[in-house]
């Protein structure tokens, strides 16, 4: 990939294609749509979930209370028929029919590369649907039970649909009651894993990249603390190397370029990205930008360079709240600007950039109506055009420090600053990210010796004389009222 920090946009596929008809598939998708992503600067387009997902289990498990609830707060008219089951719960890597076929699915891969935009599809590693076809097929792939370990827990584990005398585990996170829906993959077992990289092999021809869904999960001593009784039983030893780091150099070394991003969480991401993914989810500035503590912000923007320049920035996802709910109106616009010019890659969902509100459970394969928010429009019209320039995508990024204007005033804590070079070009990004103005000086060295020099504010359209000697020994004044921004070029007289 040639850019260093690219712009990623997620997409519900199985509701969004509707928008182009009652049963429009990929290709139907106009070149107008692609033009679109490009003109927005996108790099990216992360289509989740394209994959078959097994009927089977949506009437049992679908319908239980908490998801009716969602359901009920997201779709106030909703039907039992626009519940079509999670996309996390696959039968195999086949794709949806809603979505058309294999052959659109490659034809819509190659429009999008021919506008410069990679595709990235879900790779879904810790489990398939509980009523897989594999489990009649390739049942050696899945964590087994047996009828007392079944007995003890039949919650997490359950008879399996292939065979009434054979038990299986249902997929989980840990620290949450299992996934229902799911069967889990065994990663202790050799099989399982030459399966999975097999699918990761046949992937690398359909698609640009990978989102791996909790890619934590498939870690040795994860695994291993989830399932430890089973192992034991039956007698699973350790694995002498990480899944990740196998599956990942194995596709690697038949294409390169071939982008892993990992979903993870529990301060594993620097983990995964020495196993081999491109990119690992940065949920925790997702998390400290929600909590509006400036200082942990700022702690958290000087990490080691590799790891920044590795980190996926984003404020909502199919999983978060809707940003505009979650952050506020104000606030979810000065977090917008932070995560589009910091380094890694900015990551956006569909909606977001129209201040759409309604979380949507991904088991619903219906959408809401809801009126977009111009002004929010406007704003990400705005950012995206300064920030689809080269040098946010390929240039030097580097925090800057601000200074008080008086030993009195602490307000200078609530700026956060940096700057993007690239040759003599400049950018200087300050947000104020406390609820009351702020006032700072901001050093920083300028690429031209005029003694004043002119500052063009691309997100406000203001322009600015400063001198250049100020600058130097004092410090760029800078106030700003709460959760607003700049973003600055030197433009020449």
């Amino acid at each position: 990939m040639k850019v260093k920090y690219p712009r990623l946009l997620e997409i519900n596929s199985r509701v969004w294609i509707k928008r182009f008809g009652k049963d429009a598939t990929l290709a139907d998708v106009p070149d107008s749509q692609i033009n679109f992503w490009k003109s927005n600067g996108y790099d990216l387009i992360w289509l989740m979930g394209v994959w078959d997902n097994n009927k089977k289990v949506v009437a049992e498990f679908c319908f239980e209370p908490d998801l009716i609830k969602s359901y009920n707060e997201a779709l106030k008219d909703w039907r039992k028929e626009d519940v079509i089951g999670s996309p996390y719960s696959i039968d195999k890597y086949e794709i949806n029919s809603l979505l058309g076929t294999k052959e659109d699915l490659l034809n819509f891969k190659r429009r999008l590369n021919e506008a410069g935009i990679l595709l990235i599809l879900d790779f879904i590693s810790n489990h398939f649907s509980a009523k897989s076809s594999l489990i009649w097929t390739n049942k050696e792939i899945f964590l087994p039970a047996d009828e007392f370990i079944f007995k003890n827990d039949p919650y997490t584990f359950y008879q399996s649909p292939a065979n009434d005398n054979q038990y299986l585990a249902h997929g989980r996170d840990p620290l949450f009651p299992p996934w229902k829906d799911t069967v889990q993959i065994n990663f202790y077992e050799p099989e399982a894993r030459k399966f999975l990289t097999n699918i990761l092999l046949d992937l690398a021809e359909l698609c640009d990249g990978v989102r791996c869904d909790m890619a934590m999960l498939p870690l040795n001593n994860v695994f291993y603390n989830t399932w430890v009784g089973v192992l034991k039983k039956y007698g699973y030893q350790r694995p002498e190397k990480e899944f990740w780091e196998e599956a990942i150099a194995e596709v690697k070394s038949k294409r390169d370029d071939f982008i892993f991003i990992a979903e993870t969480y529990w301060d594993l991401e620097w983990q995964l990205q020495k196993l081999g993914f491109d990119f690992t989810y940065d949920k925790k500035l997702t998390d400290r930008l929600a909590g509006g503590n400036v200082q942990s912000v700022c702690d958290h923007l000087q990490a080691e360079e590799d790891y920044q320049n590795k980190s996926v920035r984003f404020l909502e996802n199919h999983d978060e709240e809707r940003a505009i709910v979650k952050f506020g109106r104000e606030k979810s616009l000065a977090a917008a600007i932070i995560i589009s010019t910091v380094p890694g890659i900015a990551f956006y969902f569909d909606g977001q950039c129209d201040g759409k509100k309604i979380k949507l459970p991904v088991q619903l394969g219906r959408e809401p109506e809801e009126k977009q928010d111009e002004k929010i429009k406007e704003f990400y019209r705005k950012l995206f055009s300064i920030t689809k320039e080269e040098i946010f995508k390929n240039g030097k990024w580097s925090f800057l420090e601000t200074t008080p204007v008086a030993p009195s005033d602490l307000t200078y804590e609530n700026l956060l600053a940096w700057e993007w070079r690239s040759g003599d070009d400049l950018r200087i990004v300050i947000v104020n990210y406390g609820n009351i103005t702020s006032r700072a000086r901001l050093k920083f060295d300028i690429p031209v010796k005029q003694e004043e020099i002119v500052l063009k504010d691309l997100i406000n359209n203001n322009i600015y004389k400063r001198s250049l000697k100020e600058i130097s020994e004092k410090g760029l004044f800078v106030e700003l009222k709460s959760f607003h921004s700049h973003i600055f070029q030197i433009i020449e007289q």
